[in-house]
C-alpha cells in the first residue's frame, strides 16, 4: 500500500531559506559532541509572534487574523515538543557527517515573490502564486510557503553547506493531514570546484550525463539513506524519478514502515539556473526538502495535525527532548456533522471556502469535504455539496453551538459569489 505525502512537503524539496535581514549569526545550538554543524539565528522567532506585521487594509492582503497569529510560535525551536524533537534528530545526523553544515532555524516568514518563486524559476501562471494557494501581504510580498524561498539569499551570501528549517504557510483543503501552517527542514551542499573540474562548460543534458553531476546524486542518495535510517531504524528505500522546477534531475524517495511505502521527500540536483540567479554558477550541489509535521505524525503516530497547535498539557506531557514515543490518545469526542450545498459561480476556488470555514470556526472544522457535484443543464450551473465535520479535541460540542457557526457559513458564503441551496 502507497499512502502519499503532502504535496507541500514534496513540492518544497529544495531546501531553501530566505534571509534579508541583516542581523549578526549567533553559534547558540552546538552539539557538543561535533564540530560539524553550526546555528545561525537570525532572530528569535518570538520576534515574529505580533499579528499587526501580517494585518492590514491593503488590497491584495488576503492574511485572515486565525493565520496571523500562529506565526512565532517557534513549534520546531521547542526540544520537547515532537516537531522541535524531529528538528533536533535530523540536526544531529548532519552534525556526524564530514561537512559542516550551518543551521538557520528563525527567519523572518515575510519574504518577496522574487525569494519565494523567480529564484526558484516557479513560472509567473503557477497555482501555487495564485492568491488561493498564498497568503500575500502586498503584491510582492507574502508568508514564506516553503523554505526554499531563503536558498538563494544563504547560497549568495558564500555559504556552501546549510540546513534551513521553519514555519510555512499555504491555504489548503482541511482533513486531519493538512493545515494552513506547518514546517519544512531543507538542506543545500555545493561540492569544492575541484570536485567538478570534469565538467566545467557543461550544462542541459551534457551536464545531466556527466560523471560529476552523477557523483553529486549519488552523494545526496546516500546521504537522505543514512538519515532514514537514523530517524526510522534501517528500513527497505526506493527511489523513482520525478520533476521540480529548482532540481534536475529530481528524485522520489520512499521508505518502507511498518510494511507500507511513504513518500517522504523530495530532491534533487540543484538547477544551473538557480545557481546562476544566486551569483553561484560556478558551482554545483544538491539540495532536498521534507515536512517536519509528515515524519511526526508517523514516528510518534500522532492522527490529527490540528494537536501539534494545541496547548492542552494532556498533549505536551507525553513528549520529552530527544525520545520518540507513541502518542496515547485522550480523549475522542463525539463529531457534530453539518452539510451545506450551493450553486458555484465562474472561477469558484475551493481553497477561498475552506478559509472562510476556518476562519469561523477555527480548529473546530476537523474536515471539509466534496460529497456531491452535479450540473443542471437546463440552468447550465453546478452545484456542490459539501460535509463538514466539527470537532473539538478538548471537549465536547453542542449542536446549539456548531449551529451558530453553521448559519454564519451560509450568511457569509455568499461573499464568494456562491448561491446557497
Amino acid at each position: 500500500m502507497k499512502i502519499s505525502a503532502t504535496a507541500l512537503a514534496l513540492a518544497s524539496l529544495t531546501g531553501l531559506c530566505y534571509s534579508f535581514t541583516t542581523n549578526t549569526a549567533s553559534l547558540n545550538t552546538r552539539p557538543a559532541s561535533s564540530t560539524a554543524i553550526l546555528s545561525a539565528t537570525v532572530e528569535e522567532a518570538a520576534t515574529y509572534a505580533d499579528p499587526s506585521r501580517y494585518l492590514s487594509d491593503h488590497p491584495k492582503n488576503n492574511v485572515p487574523p486565525h493565520i496571523a497569529a500562529l506565526v512565532g510560535r517557534g513549534l520546531h525551536t521547542r526540544p520537547d515538543h515532537p516537531i522541535g524533537i524531529i528538528r533536533a534528530k535530523i540536526q544531529e545526523y548532519f552534525a556526524s557527517l564530514p561537512d559542516e553544515y550551518i543551521v538557520y532555524d528563525a527567519e523572518d516568514p515575510i519574504v518577496t515573490t522574487k525569494q519565494c518563486f523567480d529564484d526558484l524559476r516557479i513560472a509567473p501562471d503557477h497555482p501555487g502564486r495564485s492568491s488561493s494557494d498564498t497568503y500575500y501581504l502586498d503584491e510582492e510580498t507574502l508568508l514564506r510557503t516553503h523554505t526554499s524561498a531563503h536558498q538563494s539569499e544563504h547560497l549568495r551570501s558564500g555559504v556552501d553547506c546549510f540546513l534551513c528549517a521553519g514555519d510555512v504557510y499555504r491555504r489548503d483543503e482541511i482533513d486531519s493531514s493538512h493545515y494552513p501552517a506547518f514546517h519544512q527542514l531543507e538542506a543545500v551542499k555545493l561540492f569544492p570546484k575541484d570536485d567538478m573540474a570534469g565538467a566545467d562548460g557543461l550544462s542541459g543534458e551534457e551536464w545531466e550525463k556527466s560523471a560529476e553531476c552523477k557523483v553529486i546524486a549519488d552523494d545526496l542518495k546516500n546521504v537522505l539513506e543514512g538519515l532514514m535510517d537514523h530517524l526510522f531504524g534501517e528500513t527497505e528505500k526506493k527511489w523513482s524519478e520525478d520533476y521540480f522546477p529548482f532540481t534536475t534531475p529530481s528524485y522520489e524517495l520512499e521508505i518502507k514502515y511498518e510494511g507500507e511505502w511513504l513518500e517522504v521527500l523530495g530532491c534533487g540536483v540543484v538547477h544551473e539556473e538557480v545557481l546562476e540567479m544566486a551569483d553561484r554558477a560556478d558551482r554545483r550541489g544538491w539540495a532536498f526538502g521534507l515536512g517536519l509535521e509528515r515524519l511526526a505524525m508517523i514516528l510518534f503516530e500522532i492522527p490529527d495535525i490540528r494537536l501539534f497547535w494545541t496547548d492542552d498539557n494532556r498533549f505536551h506531557s507525553q513528549f520529552k527532548e530527544g525520545q520518540i514515543t507513541k502518542f496515547k490518545s485522550y480523549s475522542k469526542y463525539p463529531p457534530v456533522l453539518k452539510d451545506i450545498a450551493f450553486w458555484i459561480p465562474e472561477g469558484f476556488e475551493e481553497n477561498d471556502f475552506f478559509e472562510l470555514g476556518r476562519g469561523i470556526a477555527g480548529d473546530l472544522v476537523e474536515r471539509m469535504e466534496l460529497i456531491d457535484e452535479f450540473t443542471n443543464p437546463k440552468k447550465g450551473k453546478t452545484s456542490k455539496c459539501y460535509r463538514i465535520t466539527y470537532r473539538s479535541m478538548d471537549r465536547s460540542l453542542t449542536n446549539e453551538e456548531i449551529d451558530a457557526l453553521q448559519d454564519e457559513l451560509r450568511e457569509r458564503i455568499v461573499d464568494l459569489g456562491v448561491e446557497v441551496r
